[in-house]
């Protein structure tokens, strides 16, 4: 089986993860331990795409406003994931065609904490609402004959676990900050790779960050106006569907082409 090339530490070489990682170092730490404080009841999620370039310029502007998330002595944490579906592609086409209402199913490893493995299943409801479930599993590999596994990819998918395969697989790096009120939470993932285990075609994101917030749907969001003054918009962003189009050529994608399209721009802008 064709794994992504994964490493514990993060060996920064680029000058501008370099760069990022710097800045990283004038926030304060907030432990895992401190951030299972934070209970988001009323939880909304926005994801913003941006570039490397901007999102320097966003770490010096929440200097003072919000910690970082550290595990260990990392600030930037590699996570493996690996998303399942049908041989027809039913959750990749749910998403594509618009249905409101969808699901994703997907085994994510902490790369950074001892290879920490989860079997996920992740809903989205009509009203944008995001719910996930999972379990932990001992490996990627043994995910589909795991104890409860089935089950619960039976229940909240409603297609059994044994009629997928794995489809496509990313790796990436990510930061969370946490702002200093305790109400909103912000992971941005970036080098994001991509591998297909169906066409064994691979790509990466370059330039582009993923920006999700998760935020109290009731309270003010300190980063919400340092988006708009960066001019950083608004946009779903679905590592999965993304990452499907960009490594298989023969798969149906009108509705993703629009954005594949400005996503592209916005790589050749940075």
């Amino acid at each position: 089986m064709h794994h992504v090339h994964q490493t514990m530490s993060i060996p920064m070489t680029n000058p501008q993860d370099l760069e990022i990682q710097s800045l990283l170092g004038h926030l304060p730490p907030i432990t895992l331990e401190q951030m299972e404080s934070i209970k988001l009841m009323n939880r909304l999620d926005t994801k913003y795409v941006a570039t490397k370039r901007q999102l320097m310029e966003l770490l010096k502007m929440v200097e003072g406003k919000y910690y970082v998330q550290e595990i260990g002595e990392y600030r930037i944490c590699p996570y493996r994931t690996t998303y399942f579906d049908t041989p027809e592609h039913r959750m990749y086409m749910m998403h594509h065609n618009g249905w409101s209402r969808r699901v994703k199913v997907r085994v994510r490893t902490y790369l950074s904490s001892g290879d920490l493995t989860f079997l996920e299943v992740k809903n989205k409801n009509n009203h944008g609402r995001t719910k996930k479930k999972r379990i932990q599993v001992s490996s990627l590999e043994t995910a589909q004959q795991t104890e409860g596994a089935p089950e619960l990819v039976q229940k909240k998918a409603h297609i059994p676990f044994s009629s997928m395969h794995q489809v496509v697989q990313n790796l990436f790096d990510r930061i969370t900050l946490v702002n200093m009120a305790k109400t909103e939470r912000l992971t941005i993932d970036f080098n994001i790779r991509f591998h297909n285990f169906e066409t064994g075609l691979d790509a990466d994101s370059g330039q582009l960050v993923v920006i999700e917030l998760k935020r109290d749907g009731n309270v003010y969001s300190p980063i919400c106006s340092l988006l708009r003054d960066l001019h950083i918009q608004p946009t779903g962003f679905s590592k999965c569907c993304i990452g499907m189009v960009w490594t298989d050529p023969n798969l149906k994608h009108n509705n993703f082409k629009a954005k594949v399209m400005r996503l592209a721009k916005l790589n050749s802008l940075a």
